[in-house]
Order: structure tokens, then sequence, then C-alpha cells
């Protein structure tokens, strides 16, 4: 078995000097005198005792050359042991917290440095979705494993603060948040909103509308997300959402995506998908460029999925996943490897698997890009609704999910796990 690839040279030196030590603590006049011990006589005798010395001492600067720049990636070793499965879960947003009476809509970032975001609804007038609800956060520094206290990163008085749907533009390293506002107290999100950070989360520029580029005037109401927006790799910034054709709110809705080409600047308009398929949604990129989208359906007890060849413009017709059984709630989806580093494709879908009921929040896994799901595994088998997804630094899966009334639940694991010591996650040797 090979050892993975280091990401960056540090890492590979790091690697380099645990597998020579012998090699790294000694100097190159030393390795020479040491490697010319270990390769005396491998040039021929025949040759003239300066000629020889000479072809002795180019080979082993040679080898010592070789030795030092071989990515670690092509030593082979007897064997790498799995690692041991994982799964840790500990809650993040309690009602009561800095006096908000409930939390809702889970969603995830994770910034180019690794740092992880969290973003939630802070409700103070629950059960209704809408009604002075901000936008509440917080970070983790460590993969997930300890978080900041909660802040809140917008307030819109008695008009709701919603829908959040985060999208980070790997390319600048800016986090763009796009949420709704409702466009009266108690009303319906009627407004597209977007704020960004260039620091990590720690400071939001102010709120600034967007709705005249990312939904049609005459849709009254609007859902960005929830969940997460994509950058494709085309650098495009891709956010799912979804809209209502007429009042009243839920009657015929449609998931429609919208997107930035310069890099959040400004943003165009896609097409709807059929309407009352499916409404509240979630992206991904396949390899070969196609985008899948999974949807909360409105007509069946299956996610809802569709493809798009435009990088998110149109869309195919929805089709029903029936490896994916759920409720009438929202989901997610994540990619988790590809082949372009990894040994296998990997995407993850989450969704309450329960078609009566919100509850026994469950992990599909598809290794064929979204064609097949041979794996499924349950978090949680008590209530379980909305959901998000998102991968760590050291490819820790991450869903962050509305467990009991009271809280918002994160569960880390990992691939071990989620196939029972079946899989294990490979970089490809370069």
């Amino acid at each position: 078995m090979k050892i993975d690839q280091p990401d960056n040279f540090e890492l590979m030196r790091v690697h380099q000097v645990s597998a020579f030590p012998e090699i790294t603590k000694l100097s190159s006049r030393a390795l020479e005198r040491r490697a010319c011990a270990t390769y005396v006589g491998k040039v021929p005798r025949t040759l003239k005792t300066r000629e020889r010395f000479r072809m002795e001492k180019s080979m082993v600067r040679a080898l010592i050359l070789v030795a030092l720049i071989t990515p670690i990636s092509r030593i082979t070793v007897a064997a790498t042991e799995k690692a041991a499965p994982l799964l840790e879960q500990q809650e993040l947003f309690r009602a009561g917290v800095r006096g908000y009476k409930l939390f809702r809509i889970p969603s995830l970032a994770v910034t180019n440095r690794g740092t992880i975001l969290a973003f939630a609804e802070g409700r103070n007038d629950p059960p209704r979705d809408f009604g002075n609800n901000d936008l509440t956060m917080r970070r983790s520094f460590d993969g997930g494993r300890s978080w900041t206290e909660i802040e809140v990163i917008a307030d819109g008085g008695a008009l709701t603060m919603g829908n959040p749907c985060p999208v980070v533009d790997h390319t600048t390293g800016t986090i763009w948040m796009i949420f709704c506002r409702g466009s009266e107290p108690g009303r319906g999100n009627a407004e597209v909103l977007v704020m960004k950070s260039t620091d990590d989360g720690e400071h939001w520029s102010k709120p600034h509308n967007i709705s005249r580029m990312t939904k049609d005037p005459a849709w009254p109401y609007v859902f960005t997300g929830p969940g997460h927006g994509i950058q494709l790799r085309t650098g495009r910034l891709l956010v799912p959402a979804a809209a209502d054709l007429y009042k009243p709110i839920g009657k015929t809705q449609f998931s429609y995506c919208f997107y930035s080409d310069d890099h959040g600047a400004s943003w165009k308009l896609g097409e709807p998908l059929k309407r009352n398929a499916c409404d509240e949604c979630d992206v991904v990129e396949l390899v070969d460029g196609t985008i899948y989208l999974t949807g909360r359906p409105r007509e069946q007890k299956l996610r809802a999925y569709a493809f798009s060849k435009d990088g998110g413009h149109s869309w195919s017709d929805v089709e029903y996943e029936t490896a994916q059984p759920t409720s009438d709630c929202d989901g997610a989806v994540i990619r988790l490897t590809d082949t372009s580093r990894f040994r296998k494709n990997r995407v993850l879908v989450s969704c309450p698997a329960n078609t009566n009921a919100r509850t026994h929040m469950t992990v599909h896994l598809s290794y064929d890009e979204c064609r097949t799901w041979p794996v499924s595994k349950l978090i949680n088998p008590g209530s379980s609704r909305y959901s998000d997804l998102a991968v760590a630094g050291d490819n820790t899966i991450l869903c962050l999910y509305e467990a009991e009334q009271e809280y918002i639940t994160l569960a880390r694991f990992n691939i071990e796990w989620l196939t029972d010591g079946a899989d294990t996650i490979q970089r490809k040797a370069k």
C-alpha cells in the first residue's frame, strides 16, 4: 500500500523526516561518505582509480538527490492501518442561548483556511417560519471539534433574516452569505440579500439587496438554499433556491438556481424546474461538469433530482430517487472525493429517511456520480429535519442537522464509520 501524497511541501518534508531519519540528520558530506561505503564496488574495477572514484562520486550524489526529492507517495511500505470508525455528535445551537426561543435551518461552509462556519436562524417568534428571526453563526478552527460562542451576523429587527446559503469563492477566499429577508413583519421571504466576509467570518459587510438579479419580480416569495452554494471548476458561483409562482405561500413552488461569473460582482437568474416537483434544493458538480440537483419533493416520498449541462442555468426533467425515501423535508448534498486526487469518486446526500415523519436522519453514499446509492447509514433514529453537509480538511464528514425541537446537532464521522469499515480514503500517487 502507498502512503498518501501530502498536500504541500512542508508536510512532505515532515513525512520524509519520519521515513528517512538517518538521511535527514546527516550533512551532504556525511551522506556522500555513507553512500560511498554502501556503493563501493558498483563501478567496474577495470577502470583507472581516479576515473572509478569520479564515477562513484557522481552515482552517490545522484542517489542522494533521488532520496531527498522522491515524493513520499512513491515509497512503498508494508501496510497502512485504516482509521478506526468515528462518529461523534454535539449540540451546536440550543434553544434559550442568547435569548432565542428556537434555532432552525442549519448551514455549513468550509473556508480556504479550513475554518468551519456553522449558521442557523435564531428565532424569537417560534414556531412561525417568518418573524423576528436573526442569522447566527459559530466558527471552528479544529475541524469541528470545538466552537466559538454563538454570534449574530444579521439582524433585521421585526423582519425575517433567514434561509442561509453561503458559498465560498476559492479563487478569492471570499465567503458570500446569501440569504432572504421578509417583506414585512410576519410575512414570507420576498427579497434576496448578500453580504461577504474576507477574513474567515470574523467580520461581515452590510447586507446588499440583489433581488432584481436573482428572482423574477412576479414571484411573491423566495427561499435561498437552505444549505450551501458551490463554486464550479469554471469559477462560477452557483446558488440553489426555490420560489413561489403565486400567492398564497406554498401552493405553487419550484426549484431554480442563480449564479455569478464575476466573483460575486453581479448575479444572473437561471430557469425554473418543473412546478410543484420540488422546492428547497442543493447542488453538486459531477466530474464531467454536469450539475446534480437534489430537492425536497412535493409530489413523491422520494428525493427529487435533476441534471444541468450548462452550469445550472437550465435543467432536465425532475425524477425521483428510489434509494432515498424521505418525508416532505429539506436535505443536503456534498462531494467527498473525486478521482482527480483520490482513488474513488464519492458523493453524499443527507435527509430524514422516514416517509411518514421527520425522523431517521440518514446519509447516502454514491461511488458513480449519483447514478446509484449503494450505502446508507442512520445517524439519528429520532426527530430529524433540515440538514447540511460539509467536509473538513482531514476528510472527516460533517452533518449539521435539526435533531429535537430544542437544538441543532453536529455529527462528525468518517468513511470507515459510514461503510462499516469497507472503505477508506486514499489519495492517488502522483
